[in-house]
């Protein structure tokens, strides 16, 4: 890949984040548009900046990692996505690859290795780390069977919201009124009215205060 790529860092811990700059700038030569901690913040950051790559942490605080890779493909298909996963967990490696993402590499693994997976997914490629699935594309996107449904599969209540209204469950938590939360989106106010309104329901909170209470519980404030 030839020419200055543009990369936003998708990282919560401060060190690792500022390692991955690092070899944005000086191991590829690439730059660094932003830096970016929650996960609800992501998708904003690429409607400002539109990264050409996005080096990706699944364990985010506001919003699970899988779910922002769908969430940017839906809007920008063309954007490439690395996932730099602590978790060797082979069912997160095949999650991540088929949401959209172009790559999946340990955090445990070489530097040399997030290199070479970078440069390949720049150049229209997939990468696989070789200690997931022995680095197979094929094995990992092999139809895998469901579990069968157990009675403790029961899904808790954030885990019923939509991204949307994980979105404004942060905003309302930070104080931002519905007008201002439907700029930041780029939807309607009355869209918002409807996704607080669910949002709100479906985590049995009567005010502001609960919403607070729950944004502090799925860690979305700092």
């Amino acid at each position: 890949m030839t020419g200055c790529v543009g990369v936003i860092v998708v990282e919560d811990h401060e060190l690792l984040a500022d390692g991955l700059c690092r070899l944005v700038e000086c191991d590829l030569g690439w730059r660094v548009l932003t830096r970016v901690a929650n996960g609800l913040d992501v998708y904003r950051a690429c409607q400002v900046h539109r990264p050409a790559l996005m080096l990706l942490d699944l364990g985010l605080p506001g919003m699970d990692g899988v779910d922002v890779i769908h969430q940017c493909m839906q809007r920008w298909p063309d954007l490439r996505i690395l996932v730099n996963s602590a978790s060797d967990d082979s069912e997160r490696a095949r999650q991540s690859l088929d949401a959209g993402a172009r790559a999946f590499v340990l955090k445990s693994s070489p530097r040399r290795t997030l290199v070479h997976a970078a440069q390949q997914v720049m150049r229209g490629h997939r990468f696989v780390d070789p200690a997931v699935f022995g680095g197979a594309l094929e094995t990992v996107r092999k139809p895998h069977t469901p579990r069968a449904t157990r009675a403790c599969d029961v899904e808790t209540p954030e885990q019923s919201l939509t991204l949307r209204e994980r979105q404004v469950l942060k905003l309302v938590a930070e104080g931002q009124r519905n007008r201002d939360i439907a700029q930041v989106l780029s939807i309607s106010v009355k869209t918002v009215e409807t996704h607080r309104l669910n949002m709100m329901r479906k985590l049995d909170a009567h005010n502001v205060a609960d919403v607070v209470n729950w944004a502090h519980r799925l860690g979305m404030m700092m």
